[in-house]
């Protein structure tokens, strides 16, 4: 009887694991008719042939991320919408937001994934269709908050494969200069022309993608990840700020409150740019109009004179981005962009502004995805 018990107890156990297994592996397709209007918010300035910084502020959600030709026709379409518009051309640098590459994590997966009620249920079935690749980044996590890390470092290599393809991709088929917002990576590099992850840190990166579909120069890593990101995302070691040539001129990239250093735009100033990208991703729904939090990760700036609950979050996004205000940065012109849309219970927050001749234009009205141009 104990024998019998004992190979029913087996039996069991094994087609549980085997149909476990099976499920994990399965990708069944879903249908998602996905919203692909843009609005043109800011246009400033008139073309003069020396090129254009345009900003995309997309409208997403889980489901677009269910495939990378979901994801790529939504951007194709507010890209096909700036050409119509007349806003590519073979100068144009395209900037798109903040951790728009790191929401990768959620490509391919199951339907029941983009169904869940809330994020924290999503990164839980994450977990549970990915068990041994969870296992393994776990044990190899960084950071106080080991399972965030392992959340993104169990996918990192089909995430930097997808990025590269997704986003090289549309900057060779619209030729045009891409700024690939920022994809939250471990130790990322270029290697023989690729994006590649290596096994250190995670660390909140920038690529930049030629006409060509190619990267240009190194992954650019945020300086000072914000207070809510420490705990998984480690600052750059080595501070360095990278500019890169394009066709429009020198570009620097300030990941998210990088840019509120009056020090990087000093760092910027010495390597010429001429332009600098704000990719920037603010979570919470009201969070724009709400007070300012302050620095919380590191000492208020001495330059800096502006108190925590002094002014709006938007307000200290437009005091604290010094593009174009001389002596502070010599930059010609730059563009900040929000990633827009909700994420199973939490929605984005942010209005992109462009930064010219030291002055801020922005447009803070409608929601939806937008662009923001301004012609150098």
């Amino acid at each position: 009887m104990r024998k019998l018990f004992t190979c029913t107890l087996l039996t069991a156990l094994v087609a549980a694991g085997a149909g476990y297994g099976y499920w994990t592996g399965q990708r069944p397709a879903s249908h998602y008719l996905s919203d692909l209007r843009v609005e043109l918010a800011i246009n400033e300035g008139v073309d003069q042939g020396r090129g254009n910084l345009l900003g995309i502020e997309p409208d997403l959600s889980p489901r677009d991320f269910q495939s990378l030709d979901l994801v790529r026709l939504k951007l194709a379409a507010y890209l096909n919408s700036a050409r119509n518009d007349g806003l590519l051309n073979d100068k144009t640098v395209v900037v798109l937001p903040e951790h728009i590459g790191s929401w990768l994590v959620f490509e391919g997966e199951k339907n029941e994934l983009y169904q869940a009620a809330n994020l924290n249920e999503a990164m839980h079935m994450l977990v549970l269709s990915h068990p041994l690749a969870f296992a393994n980044a776990w044990l190899r996590a960084d950071g106080d908050s080991r399972t965030n890390d392992a959340h993104l470092r169990m996918k990192a290599r089909s995430m930097a494969r997808d990025y590269q393809s997704l986003f090289g991709g549309l900057a060779k088929e619209f030729g045009v200069t891409l700024v690939a917002g920022s994809i939250a990576l471990p130790d990322p590099r270029i290697e023989d022309g690729k994006l590649v992850p290596g096994n250190g840190p995670l660390y909140n990166s920038s690529v930049v993608f030629g006409r060509d579909g190619a990267p240009l120069g190194t992954p650019q890593r945020q300086l000072l990840p914000t207070y809510e990101e420490q705990s998984y995302i480690q600052p750059s070691p080595d501070h360095q700020l990278n500019v890169v040539d394009t066709p429009a001129g020198r570009l620097g990239i300030l990941i998210g409150s990088d840019s509120w250093y009056p020090e990087h735009y000093r760092t910027l100033n010495e390597h010429g740019a001429q332009m600098i990208a704000v990719p920037a991703f603010i979570m919470g729904k009201n969070t724009w109009e709400q007070p300012w939090g302050g620095y919380k990760s590191v000492l208020t700036p001495s330059e800096i004179s502006l108190k925590p609950g002094e002014v709006s979050e938007g307000e200290a996004w437009h005091r604290l981005t010094l593009i174009s205000s001389v002596p502070s940065s010599t930059a010609e012109a730059g563009v900040t962009v929000f990633l827009r849309g909700k994420f199973w219970d939490k929605r984005s927050s942010g209005h992109g502004f462009i930064s010219r001749e030291g002055q801020t234009s922005a447009n803070n009205t409608g929601d939806g995805a937008r662009l923001l141009n301004v012609w150098l």
